[in-house]
C-alpha cells in the first residue's frame, strides 16, 4: 500500500524527555537527541523522499511485507500509539510505541529511551526492521556497532543503544523474516538493561500506562468534548521538558507555513520555550487543574527572572555600527544588559543565544526548504514578553495547591520585570508576530505591558503591600491612558494594532481575555467587528492581512481562529461560537491534534506540529463552551 510520503498525519509519543512522531505507516519519522532542541537522529519529516524508498534514512520503520491496512490509535488517556498492520493474506502485526515515564526509586524516571513492541496477531505476517538513524542533521549515517544482542548508533552528540532479542543481524542486514513471536526492541542510553528485554518492556508499558491515566484523572476536564481535550492536554505535557521546566512552542523545526516555492523562507525552528506561547500553555491547563505543568515552568521563569534581575543576559545591541535588532531601527540603542531585559524565547536549558543557521542537509518537508536551526527571535524585543512573565507567576501568589507558593521574595523579583514593561509600553517591537524588518508601537505588546503592572498591583495587595499596590496600580492607570489615547483609532472607530495606525490584527481580540476590556465594551464590539470582516477567510482568521516580511499570507493561522471562537462566545454569540468549534475539531489529524496554520480552504495543515497554540485554543474554546456537568448530573 501507498500513502503519502510527506504529511502532517503525525501521532507524538513522549516522556518531556524524549519525543518522536511516527506516521501513519507506523514509522519514527522525527525525534532528536538528546534534547528536543537536538539533532534529529530520525529525520525523514524534512527528507522528500518516500520513506518507503530503499535510500531513505533518518527513520525507524516496521516494514510488513504485503501491508494492504493499517489502523492507528493511542490507547485510552496516554500517549502510547497501538498500529495494526495487515496484509494481503489476512496476516496481522501489532506494534505498541511509547517512552517510558513513571515513578522510580521516588523520581520520575524519564529516560530518552523508545520502546517499540511487535507481535503477530494473525496469520504469519514477514517483517522487516529499517532503523537508520542519521547524525549531523541528516548528514550522514549513525556509526555502527553490535554484540549479540544490542546494536550501539553513534551520533555527533548522543550514543544509543537498541537492546532486543530480535535477531541483530535481521536489523543490521535489513532482512525480511517470518515474525512467529513477540519482539521487543529498547533504543535507549548506552548501558545494558538488568533484566531480559521483554520482562523490561512489559513492565514499563505497564508502569507507563499507569502514569498518564493516573495524571488524566487528575484534570477538570469539561463535559463535552472530552476525548479532544484530554488529548490535546496529553500532547502539551510532552511539550514540557521536565528537567529545567521549559515548554517548547512546538516538536518540529522548519515545516513551511504554506506551500510555496523552496527557498522563500517561512520555515522556523520552534524547538525552544517562547515565554509567550508557555503562558499561554500553563493557562490553559490551569483552566483543567494540571497545577504540576504550572509549577514546573515557574521553576523555569524563576531562574530567567534571576538572570534578568542581574542584567546577566546579553551585551548592547543596536547601537549604529552595531548588529540591528529586528523591530528597531539602525540607530536605536537598547541595553539589553540593564536589569529586567527579557528576550522573547530562551533555550529549553535557558540558553540566551540561539543562533540561526541553516542545516545544508535536510532538503525540508516536501522538499521546501531552508531547514533553520536557531532561531534569530532571540535577538528581537517583543514587549510582552514582561506581561507573560506577570500572568504566568502571578496565580502563584494566589494558589494554595501549590507546593511552593510565590513569596514577597518572588514579588520583589519580579518588580524588575514590571519596570521594565513600564518603561517600554510605548516603545516599538518586533511585536508578537515576530516581524524582522518592521517597527511600531503595538498595541498587543503595550496592553501585556499593562497586565504586568496591574497584575503586580493585585500581588501585591495579596501580600499586603499597600504601598507597593498604590504603586503598581498607578504604573497600571497611567499606561491604561496611553493604550486607550493612543491605539484609539477614531476615524476607524475602534482599536488599531498600533499606536497611531489603522492596521487590523487578530491579538486585539486578546484584549478581552487580559481583562483590559469587556466583551460588551462598544469600543471592543467595534474592533471585534472590524477584525472578523478583514481577516476572516470563510471559517478560518488571519493573524493580519497585509504583506510582513515575506509577503502576503497565504494560510490562515489556528490560533486565531480560537480567538474568534472564544470572542464570538463572549459577546452572545455562542451557536456561531460552537458551529465554528466543530469546524475546527474535523481539521485535526488522526492523532487529534492540530499544526500552527491550515490553508484557506482548510484541505491541509502546515507549519510546526503539534503546535502548542493551537491545542490551548482548543482546550480554552471547549472549556467556555460546553454544557455545564451539572446539566446532567
Amino acid at each position: 500500500m501507498r500513502l503519502l510520503s510527506q504529511s502532517l498525519d503525525l501521532f507524538p509519543i513522549g516522556n518531556c524527555a524524549a519525543s518522536a512522531l511516527i506516521d501513519r505507516a507506523g514509522r519514527y519519522v522525527w525525534a532528536c537527541a538528546p534534547r528536543v532542541d537536538g539533532d534529529p537522529l530520525f529525520c525523514a519529516l524534512l527528507d522528500p523522499r518516500d520513506p518507503g524508498d530503499e535510500t531513505a534514512g533518518g527513520l525507524w520503520a516496521i516494514d510488513v511485507e504485503g501491508a494492504s491496512e493499517i489502523e492507528q490509535a493511542y490507547l485510552r488517556n496516554t500517549p502510547i500509539l497501538r498500529t495494526v498492520i495487515r496484509n494481503v493474506d489476512g496476516a496481522a502485526v501489532e506494534i505498541i510505541d511509547f517512552c517510558p515515564r513513571y515513578r522510580h526509586f521516588g523520581r520520575q524516571y524519564r529516560p530518552l529511551a523508545f520502546v517499540r513492541m511487535v507481535r503477530p496477531i494473525s496469520g504469519a505476517p514477514r517483517i522487516r526492521v529499517r532503523l537508520k538513524p542519521m547524525m549531523n542533521y541528516g548528514e550522514r549515517p549513525c556509526y555502527q556497532t553490535a554484540g549479540s544482542n544490542h546494536i550501539r548508533y553513534v551520533g555527533a552528540e548522543t550514543t544509543l543503544r537498541l537492546t532486543t532479542d530480535c535477531p541483530v543481524s535481521h536489523i543490521t542486514e535489513e532482512r525480511t523474516f517470518r515474525l512467529e513471536k513477540p519482539l521487543q526492541f529498547f533504543l535507549g542510553p548506552d548501558e545494558g538493561l538488568d533484566a531480559d528485554v521483554d520482562s523490561v518492556t512489559s513492565r514499563m508499558l505497564r508502569e507507563t500506562t499507569d502514569y498518564w491515566r493516573g495524571w488524566v484523572r487528575t484534570l477538570s476536564v469539561p463535559l463535552e468534548w472530552q476525548e479532544a481535550v484530554i488529548r490535546a492536554a496529553i500532547t502539551l505535557k510532552l511539550c514540557q521538558y521536565e528537567e529545567t521546566g521549559a515548554i517548547v512552542a512546538a516538536l518540529t523545526t522548519s515545516i513551511p507555513e504554506h506551500p510555496d516555492a523552496p527557498g522563500q523562507g517561512r520555515n522556523w525552528d520552534y524547538r525552544y520555550c517562547w515565554l509567550r506561547d508557555a503562558y499561554y500553555v500553563v493557562q490553559a491547563l490551569n483552566r483543567l487543574g494540571a497545577a504540576d505543568m504550572l509549577e514546573n515552568y515557574l521553576v523555569y521563569l524563576r531562574n530567567l527572572v534571576d538572570q534578568a534581575g542581574r542584567g546577566d543576559m546579553q551585551p548592547v545591541y543596536g547601537a549604529t555600527g552595531q548588529q540591528a535588532i529586528p523591530g528597531l531601527g539602525p540607530g536605536t540603542i537598547v541595553d539589553r544588559t540593564k536589569a529586567g531585559h527579557v528576550q522573547p524565547v530562551y533555550g529549553v536549558g535557558l540558553e540566551p543565544v540561539l543562533t540561526e543557521w541553516i542545516a545544508p542537509h535536510l532538503a525540508g518537508y516536501r522538499g521546501i526548504g531552508p531547514v533553520r536551526i536557531g532561531n534569530q527571535a532571540h535577538e528581537h524585543l517583543q514587549h510582552d514578553v514582561y506581561g507573560q512573565i506577570v500572568l504566568s507567576t502571578v496565580q502563584a501568589f494566589f494558589d494554595e495547591r501549590l507546593l511552593r507558593p510565590a513569596t514577597a521574595d518572588d514579588f520583589r523579583a519580579l518588580e524588575p520585570i514590571g519596570e521594565r514593561a513600564f518603561e517600554l509600553h510605548d516603545k516599538p517591537d518586533a511585536s508578537l508576530w515576530e516581524f524582522r524588518g518592521r517597527e511600531a508601537v503595538h498595541t498587543y505588546s503595550s496592553v501585556m505591558c499593562w497586565a504586568a503592572c496591574d497584575r503586580l498591583g493585585n500581588a501585591a495587595e495579596k501580600l499586603g503591600l499597600a504601598d507597593r499596590a498604590k504603586y503598581w496600580n498607578d504604573k497600571a492607570a497611567a499606561v491604561r491612558k496611553t493604550i486607550e489615547t493612543r491605539a484609539w483609532n477614531e476615524k476607524e472607530g475602534r482599536f488599531a494594532a498600533t499606536f497611531g495606525g489603522d492596521e487590523l490584527d487578530a491579538s486585539l481580540l486578546q484584549l478581552i481575555d487580559v481583562r483590559f476590556v469587556r466583551p460588551d465594551d462598544p469600543r471592543m464590539q467595534a474592533t471585534m467587528a472590524a477584525v472578523e470582516e478583514g481577516l476572516r477567510r470563510g471559517p478560518f482568521m488571519l493573524r493580519y492581512a497585509l504583506p510582513d516580511d515575506f509577503g502576503l499570507p497565504q494560510t490562515a493561522f489556528n490560533f486565531c481562529t480560537f480567538w474568534l471562537i472564544e470572542a464570538l462566545h463572549l459577546s452572545g454569540r455562542t451557536a456561531e461560537a460552537r458551529e465554528l468549534f466543530g469546524e475546527m475539531l474535523g481539521r485535526r489529524t488522526a492523532a487529534g491534534l492540530l499544526s500552527e496554520d491550515i490553508s484557506f480552504t482548510g484541505d491541509e495543515l502546515w507549519g510546526n506540529y503539534p503546535q502548542t497554540y493551537s491545542l490551548v485554543g482548543l482546550i480554552n474554546c471547549a472549556t467556555l463552551l460546553s454544557k455545564p456537568w451539572t446539566s446532567v448530573r
